[in-house]
Order: C-alpha cells, then structure tokens, then sequence
C-alpha cells in the first residue's frame, strides 16, 4: 500500500516510516499540516496516518479539507490526545480510526493494514458511473452518451472512469499518470495528454449531452457536465 504519514516530530514520522517500509508499504511524509493536505490532493494513497496537533494545518482542519474535496482515503488519527472527547471529535470529523501515542507499532500497522482492506469496497460499491448523458459501465467496462457507444481503449476507459470519480474536481497530470499507468515518476512524454486528446474527441463526436474534459492552466483537467 501507499501511506501518507502526517506528523511533525521527527523522531516519531522516521520511526513509523521505518517499520512501514520494512513491511513493505510505500511511504511518503509530511511534516506539516498544509503539506499534508497538498500531497492527499496531488497523490494518491491507500491510507493517510495524520497526527492532530500538525503547524501550519491542524490534523483536524486538514481532515474536514479532504472529506470537503470528495477525498474518501481513511485517515488514522495518532496523537497524544486521547480523552474520549478528542476521540469524538477526531470521529466526527471524517477520520476512520484513532490510536493514541504512545503506540505499539505492531497494532498501528494492524490498523493501517486493516483500513487498507476495506479502502477498495468503496470503489466497487458502484458500478455504473453517471455523469450527465455519459454511462460508464464498470463491470462491462462499456461507455455510452445517450444511445450512441463510446468506443474506448483500456487506457482511454481507466482514464475517463477516474475523471468520472472525480467528476467537478482538477485531477492533476501526476495522479492520472500514478492511477491510470501506475508510474510514479515523471516519463517525460505526452501519454496524458494524447490520451485527454484521444477522448475529448469521441465525446464530442457524440455530440449534445456529453460532458467536456476541461484543462485547467497549471493544475490538471476536470470532467464536468456542462
């Protein structure tokens, strides 16, 4: 999995980074609030370990951010605040567990493991993707706009379903390349931007109805209906 671990104190965020490594996760670290936010936004993660008491964003404020921008990634609260009443809070907020330090690292990476697990039945819970006149079909990995069929490549439909997944928010060029292809690195080459191409041409081909692929300056695309 790939775990983004939010956390100010040094010593703790190279500790878990550590253990998580050898256990084979990818790991990426924050070490404020802000950054935290920016890389849940720009990446993409199985697991998010935020502590609560982050400079820059508290671990609360950056929570209510993600689940405010449609973000779903589970979040574990680790933090020293363990009053039921921080545990509530945490709760409420959007996170999905809460361990309070000090820790056992065995039962952290259990509970990383375990929201791990139940991150892609979220995904499956649909099966057709709507977005107005466009139909995507998961299972029969079919599109359509209206009654017309939208010929896709395998590239083309993992593209526009995480576009749909993301319908009315920007979907950068690192996370269509770490989604779609599974590169995690910069290949140099214009294969999003063929790709963007390639599909805004058959949605258009399929006339009125369609949504459009809009290129957003400096940030990435964004699929709406309009």
């Amino acid at each position: 999995m790939r775990v983004l671990v939010v956390e100010d104190d040094a010593e703790t965020a190279a500790y878990v980074a550590r253990g998580l490594k050898e256990q084979g996760h990818g790991v990426e670290v924050a070490g404020d609030g802000r950054d935290g936010l920016f890389l849940a936004l720009d990446q993409t993660f199985d697991v998010i370990v935020m502590d609560r008491m982050t400079p820059g964003m508290d671990g609360l404020s950056v929570v209510k951010s993600l689940r405010a921008g449609g973000v779903v990634t589970p979040v574990l609260f680790l933090t020293a605040l363990g009053g039921v009443g921080d545990r509530v809070e945490g709760l409420e907020a959007g996170a999905d567990d809460y361990l309070v330090k000090p820790f056992s690292f065995s039962e952290l990476n259990a509970r990383i493991n375990a929201l791990g697990r139940r991150a892609p039945m979220r995904e499956q819970t649909v099966s057709v993707l709507k977005l107005g006149a466009l139909e995507l079909n998961r299972l029969q990995r079919s599109a359509r706009v209206g009654d017309k069929t939208l010929e896709l490549k395998p590239k083309e439909f993992q593209l526009l379903e995480y576009l749909m997944q993301n319908a009315d928010r920007v979907v950068t060029r690192t996370m269509l390349l770490e989604h779609v292809w599974d590169f995690h690195f910069d290949p140099k080459t214009t294969i999003v931007e063929t790709h963007i191409s390639r599909i805004r041409a058959k949605l258009e081909a399929c006339g009125a109805g369609a949504p459009n692929i809009h290129t957003v300056r400096g940030a990435g695309y964004m699929l709406d209906a309009t």
